[in-house]
């Protein structure tokens, strides 16, 4: 009897969902299995990126398989499990089509499900416009949230975005999000995506990003769909730009194309196409092409991958104002103007090839490439003064030219033995950089303090330096009884880093800069290896994951000063590091995650390398190569729930962190002259600063967020808060101070949901930030609230108008910089050809022209405000058009018309 349970136990029943029209595969469909003598399902789970399915430790007995997509019929296959797996082939789903007299509206789409730690929304219960691109869409979904330029989901950063499985654009999600129109999209999928390595042996790793996949519509993934934009404008301003998909089922390729002087890198010139509630610094023209692609190589070989050309050049004018915050320096402030011109040119590549060679073997390659150029040129006069009179002053110019080649490689090998669970895994991963630059520097530098002094440098800098690192890893993975795994790895790695910076004098004599400053050059090298050993064991059932690892950890740091006098330090660290994780399923819709984690960081080349630098000569830095790896140590718990019967969404995370050794500032201000070298002097008033190791780091934060329908407007709500605490211990003048900065912020977003000709999205956004410090018991506090309404509305007979509020209230901020201020866009166009994809329209940037941009920055030693310049008013003339071309010929206005 055991023996026989044991093995049935071990039974699976598995298959592959396609679409029935033209046989494509059905990622996101939602298949579940229950006993046929019931009415609840026992499991639930979705149809990977080939459509394929699996569950896995079935009892004898007979089933019903059942399998749900929007927009097709469900189906209902009976299953009879006795003692050997089961394979039910291809299912076919038809797509269901309905007359419009015949449709009944009895409820509204269900908004989201939860599938385990993924969060699966419904496009179809978000209305946008026709044209709409994901991004758009993206936006209206309950805990997603645009911050500074960047898409947050569930208060962290999105990192990647996937289509169908499939990477897409790499780690440019601003990209992505764009070159995808919104009528394409069946469902969202937010999740925490496990490295490579961790979903090959099952355990996870700690190496997690937030991720969004975008599943397609079955009948929307075989035609030539995108945008194309063109348009002119006042003082000059123009925009063309074009993203084009080519789809046929495996077989993807997108091309986007922009150049334009209007701050964006979306391919449209609706109002507000800068991204995000804060407009973009600087005046910036971007030429840019890209391209993305994924194939099926042969049968058991997908390879997938994309290039981007990036040309900028960005015209940033600044004004900055700093108060200190040192007893000693109470009264003292310090103001400065820049402008600047940066030219960039980055080149980006990377590729994914995965070859299944078989059931139980599996190789992957992951090769990733950045190539970077800059030329730029600066301008900045500073001047610290206090309460009684001017301390110092700088006048200061700079041209640098620079080159950069950064290349990593990833090869992973998994091989699964006969018996389940036990398998093996190989990582390998590679790197290599070169940085290169050159700057000229000429700085006017006077010291009002008596007797008054004023010098200047006009240096030549000459840098190079180049890294290699490599780390392997070998994990051995084992069942244990019912539910249980043991994991055993061993991995080793080094990193190298060579730095070479040389500083010369302008010889008035030879008119050429030869004068070899030896105080300010130094050559360093790092070697950083480390060794580990980690034993993991994983529990798992259907409703309960828990999974506790110890990783023991062996680190040698050596550092070696070649120039100008040699030295060695070498250190030898050992740690334990701990980690735990535990997720329980109290149903489908309702789970709760904790997970701890500890790590360590090594300190890098720039923060060992002890050379000073003088770019400011008022506020010279150096590194420390005396400095130690510092252990990170975080616990996170995650609560998720969907309510499907009335759509409601609820989502809540805490996290702390603490951090022994912390790598930290120590800053100096001279009191006196302090001779830095030879030649040259810290005077009165200027200020030192270098990293220390230091103790008392930590950090807290908590993000909420509930979303509903709200049925008599038809549309969704959506609330969210964050609190966040942090305390910076730091060094000033040798003293230790510990900077505790509190942040509340509080929004609410309502979404329109009414139709495609009426879109709408107001939200509102309120952050309280406190600073306090031990050195001076005083408290600073500002407040700041963004407010922002977008809408589009065809009216009739294509005439399309849209504008876009964006409210910007500051309090608390320095003399100058509380200003309020309303950037308001608006167009009006009308569409035009047969199909309506056409549009001209005439639009206008910031009709009030009151655009500013004001930031401020808490550190350590000062708190800082800034106003840079940023795209004042124009007007524009534009025409767009929406190819969209499906499998057979087939439109999309006369598909949407058929279903």
């Amino acid at each position: 009897m055991f023996s026989f349970e044991s093995f049935a136990q071990r039974i699976t029943i598995q298959g592959i969902v396609q679409n029935a029209t033209d046989k494509s595969v059905m990622p996101g469909a939602i298949v579940s299995i229950q006993k046929a003598t019931d009415e609840q399902p026992l499991n639930g789970v979705m149809t990977d990126g080939n459509g394929e399915f699996k569950f896995e430790k079935i009892a004898p007995g007979p089933y019903l398989v059942k399998i749900n997509y929007l927009g097709f019929k469900p189906i209902s296959k009976a299953v009879d499990v006795d003692n050997q797996a089961i394979d039910l082939g291809v299912l076919l789903l038809i797509e269901e089509v309905n007359n419009l007299q015949e449709v009944q509206v009895v409820g509204q789409v269900a908004t989201a499900v939860q599938l385990g730690d993924t969060t699966q929304f419904n496009a179809a219960a978000f209305k946008t416009a026709a044209d709409a691109n994901a991004q758009e869409l993206i936006q209206k979904l309950p805990g997603v949230t645009m911050e500074d330029g960047k898409i947050q989901a569930q208060g962290e950063d999105v990192q990647q975005i996937l289509i169908d499985g499939k990477p897409y654009f790499g780690t440019d999600v601003a990209t992505a999000l764009q070159s995808l129109p919104a009528e394409v999209i069946a469902n969202i999928q937010i999740f925490d995506k496990k490295s490579d390595k961790a979903e090959m042996s099952g355990f996870d790793d700690n190496d997690q990003l937030k991720t969004i996949n975008i599943v397609t519509k079955p009948n929307r993934r075989k035609g030539q769909f995108g945008k194309i934009s063109g348009g002119y404008g006042t003082d000059d301003r123009y925009l063309t730009g074009a993203s084009i998909n080519l789809f046929n089922e495996d077989r993807r390729f997108t091309l986007t194309g922009l150049s334009n002087n209007i701050n964006t890198t979306s391919f449209t010139a609706e109002p507000g196409s800068q991204r995000g509630d804060r407009p973009r610094n600087g005046i910036i023209k971007t030429n840019l092409l890209g391209v993305n692609f994924s194939d099926m190589w042969a049968e058991k070989i997908e390879a997938s991958g994309s290039y981007s050309f990036t040309q900028q050049q960005n015209f940033g004018v600044q004004t900055r104002f700093q108060q200190f915050i040192s007893p000693a320096d109470s009264g003292r402030f310090y103001n400065e103007n820049n402008r600047s011109t940066e030219k960039d040119k980055v080149h980006q590549a990377n590729m994914r090839i995965d070859y299944k060679v078989n059931e139980k073997n599996r190789i992957l390659i992951r090769p990733n490439l950045t190539i970077r150029s800059a030329d730029d040129f600066s301008y900045f006069l500073g001047r610290t003064e206090n309460v009684i009179s001017p301390l110092n002053q700088t006048e200061n110019t700079a041209n640098s030219t620079s080159e950069s080649v950064n290349f990593r490689n990833t090869v992973l090998y998994s091989h699964g033995f006969s018996k389940k669970g036990r398998s093996v895994t190989f990582r390998l991963n590679t790197g290599f950089s070169i940085n290169n630059s050159e700057n000229f520097r000429l700085a006017d530098n006077t010291y009002f303090r008596e007797p008054e002094r004023s010098n200047i440098l006009n240096q030549f800098t000459d840098f190079d330096g180049d890294g290699f690192s490599w780390e392997g890893e070998i994990s051995y993975t084992e069942p244990i009884g019912k539910n249980g795994r043991m994991e055993i790895e061993h991995e080793r790695g080094n990193r190298y880093d060579d730095s070479d910076r040389r500083l010369f004098d302008f010889n008035e004599f030879l008119g050429d800069y030869s004068n070899l400053n030896i105080g300010l050059s130094n050559t360093f090298r790092s070697d950083y290896f480390t060794e580990e050993t980690q034993l993991s064991y994983q529990y798992r059932t259907e409703k309960l994951r828990f999974q506790i690892e110890g990783e023991y950890q062996r680190a040698r740091l050596e550092n070696t000063q070649v120039y100008p006098a040699e030295f060695d330090i070498n250190r030898t660290f050992t740690n334990v590091l701990p980690g735990l994780r535990f997720e329980y399923k109290f149903s489908k819709t309702k789970n709760i995650e904790i997970d701890y984690r500890s790590w360590t960081d090594a300190p890098s080349v720039g923060q060992l390398q002890s050379v000073f630098n003088v770019t400011n000569p008022l506020y010279v830095r150096t590194g420390n190569p005396n400095l130690v790896q510092s252990i990170q140590n975080r616990v996170r718990g995650r609560y998720r729930t969907q309510n499907p019967e009335n759509n409601h969404t609820f989502f809540a995370m805490v996290e702390a962190s603490a951090v022994p050794n912390y790598i930290g500032t120590s800053t100096l201000t001279a009191r006196r002259p302090i001779a830095l070298t030879a030649q040259d002097t810290l005077q009165i008033g200027s200020q030192l600063s270098r990293p220390v190791n230091l103790d008392g780091y930590w950090t807290a934060q908590t993000f909420l967020n509930f979303g509903q329908p709200l049925e008599f407007i038809k549309s969704k709500l959506s609330l969210f808060g964050f609190v966040n605490y942090t305390k910076l211990p730091s060094l000033i003048d040798s003293l230790v101070n510990y900077t505790s900065t509190a942040n509340f912020r509080l929004g609410i977003s309502v979404s329109s949901n009414i139709s495609e000709s009426l879109d709408f999205y107001v939200s509102t956004r309120s952050g309280y930030n406190t600073v306090q410090r031990s050195l001076r018991k005083t408290t600073e506090n500002y407040f700041n609230q963004s407010t922002r309404m977008r809408l589009t509305w065809v009216a009739w007979k294509g005439l399309v108008y849209r504008t876009d509020l964006m409210h910007q209230l500051n309090t608390g901020l320095s003399a100058g910089f509380n200003t309020n201020y309303m950037i308001w866009n608006m167009s009006i166009g009308k569409k035009v050809f047969a199909n309506q994809r056409g549009e001209i329209s005439l639009s206008v940037y910031d009709l009030l022209r009151q655009n500013i941009s004001i930031r401020r920055n808490v550190t350590d030693i000062f708190v800082e405000d800034v106003q840079s310049n940023v795209l004042q008013r124009y007007f524009m003339l534009t025409f767009t058009y929406n190819l969209r071309h499906f499998s057979g010929g087939a439109t999309s206005e006369k598909d949407f018309e058929r279903r």
